[in-house]
């Protein structure tokens, strides 16, 4: 998560985080606040032992444990933990579980309940609940994407297509941001001045955001080709026709929010950079590399087949009828189906 130390180097708020970590040490800016209540309702005597404990457990990574600050109703007590490192290096993180894997027995020894908070460690929980749904969140996004996009199109290979074209266009946002915002490549060049850890939030909203537009492509393209093939029965005739009606479009809708997002680009603030960075890479990426140079060059290659579904499938889908193939009359959809059979 994104704190004073990743601000720009001209605001205060870095200014003092920067003084702070060379008069005091970077821990400073990442205290940890340990609360005790105890179950006689007396927390002073519980917190001194609890302290007594952790300076006892000798962990490498702490500078110093404060003396017990009682609340003004007397219920609860904290304690103030300094680590050696800042608030985002990663003996920090480890130093956190450290003491959350110790706080059972301390609890059990002073017979009081203690918690593990503070802005460095409320920072920690936030990014493992990110990470921990961010699979679950693709999943199910992808997954409705491909049920969807089953049911409009009555296909196997464009669903499983526009999953895999996504893939690539996160893949590749997501390589663009570390290179530049992690690894530093490039970094002067559009005024990022301190690199470090992703920020935690930065996937979850890329790949919302991405995905919408990526599937909005794929649908202004593909259904322009199944729309002719519908009509024409010629997979390859379709795909040149469709590349070339939905193509103008795609690639104005994909202009406008490349530059919509790279306008954000130079802006100072450090958390909003990496997201517009890589929603403007991931753009580029999937209108012009994916959906009009991939997903035309598949369909070209796979012809009939990319418009194939399983007889059972195909029974046990209602038919939503985009093209308007059921508003032609009885003996030219009679025709179309004798037509269809004698080409496959």
């Amino acid at each position: 998560m994104p704190d004073n130390g990743t601000a720009a180097p001209e605001s205060t708020q870095r200014k003092a985080y920067d003084l702070i970590s060379d008069a005091f040490g970077p821990g400073r800016n990442g205290r940890l606040l340990v609360l005790v209540r105890s179950a006689d309702g007396d927390p002073a005597p519980a917190a001194t032992e609890v302290a007594t404990g952790l300076e006892r457990l000798d962990l490498p990574e702490v500078v110093s444990v404060s003396a017990p600050q009682v609340s003004e109703d007397g219920s609860t007590a904290i304690l103030t933990v300094v680590p050696k490192a800042g608030p985002r290096d990663e003996r920090t993180e480890k130093l956190v579980r450290d003491i959350r894997a110790e706080t059972p027995e301390l609890a059990a020894e002073s017979d009081a309940e203690i918690l593990v908070t503070g802005s460095t460690a409320a920072a920690i929980d936030v990014s493992d609940k990110l990470s921990a749904s961010l699979l679950p969140f693709a999943s199910i996004v992808v997954g409705l994407a491909l049920l969807l996009l089953l049911l409009v199109f009555r296909s196997i290979v464009v669903p499983l297509k526009a999953a895999f074209g996504f893939l690539l266009s996160v893949g590749a946002a997501f390589g663009a941001v570390v290179a530049v915002f992690q690894w530093g490549w490039l970094a002067d060049l559009i005024g990022v001045p301190t690199t470090g850890p992703v920020f935690s939030f930065m996937p979850i909203v890329l790949i919302a955001v991405l995905f919408g537009l990526a599937m909005d492509y794929e649908v202004f393209l593909v259904s322009r080709m199944r729309e002719d093939f519908v009509h024409t029965g010629k997979p390859y005739e379709s795909v040149i026709a469709g590349s070339r009606h939905a193509s103008r479009v795609v690639t104005a809708a994909a202009l406008i929010m490349f530059a919509v997002f790279a306008s954000f680009v130079t802006a100072d603030d450090l958390t909003l950079k990496p997201i517009a960075f890589g929603l403007a890479v991931g753009i580029v990426v999937d209108a012009f590399l994916v959906r009009m140079t991939l997903v035309p060059a598949v369909l070209a290659l796979v012809g009939r087949g990319a418009w194939w579904l399983p007889r059972p499938l195909d029974r046990l889908l209602p038919d939503l009828d985009i093209e308007g193939a059921k508003l032609r009359g009885p003996e030219q959809r009679e025709d179309r189906r004798v037509l269809m059979d004698v080409r496959s």
